[in-house]
């Protein structure tokens, strides 16, 4: 099987690697494709069609591993979006905003270099994506 890796460096920082493998990625394949770059993966996150993230950085450097769907992340000098088998390096304190444009779930890997996730909002301060899971479901349990 001959694999290719082909990485984009961004003038931000940000480093794309499209996926180069003949065959299409799996949840596992995706992982281990993670592991060469040295972060530790902490989630494997599934976001709704037409999912919108507000302005926000990780304070550290952080990696996405793309496992299906698309999703483009916005820094303020380029949009990049990734889809299935794609790895995107992200540059602690980097802010941007993430937005799938499309009626289909996204799901990917996310990790950092420490294994934790830290977050400074800059937009709307409504808290991380999974912060916002767990007041909607906390708020869907509660009947006045």
């Amino acid at each position: 099987m001959v694999e290719r890796s082909d990485m984009v460096a961004f003038p931000n920082g940000v480093k794309l690697v499209k996926w180069g493998r003949k065959e299409d990625p799996t949840a596992e394949s995706v992982a281990q494709e993670m592991q060469r770059f040295g972060y530790t993966v902490y989630d494997l996150q599934t976001v709704a069609p037409w999912f919108e993230r507000s302005r926000h950085a990780h304070d550290e450097p952080e990696i996405r591993g793309a496992v299906s769907g698309v999703i483009t992340f916005h820094f303020d000098d380029v949009p990049i979006t990734i889809e299935a088998g794609d790895i995107l390096l992200i540059p602690g304190g980097l802010a941007h905003e993430v937005i799938s444009h499309n009626s289909r779930p996204f799901s990917a890997y996310k990790g950092s270099a420490s294994g934790q996730r830290k977050v400074t909002e800059h937009a709307d301060a409504r808290g991380s994506v999974e912060d916002l899971a767990r007041h909607a479901s906390a708020s869907s349990g509660h009947h006045a």
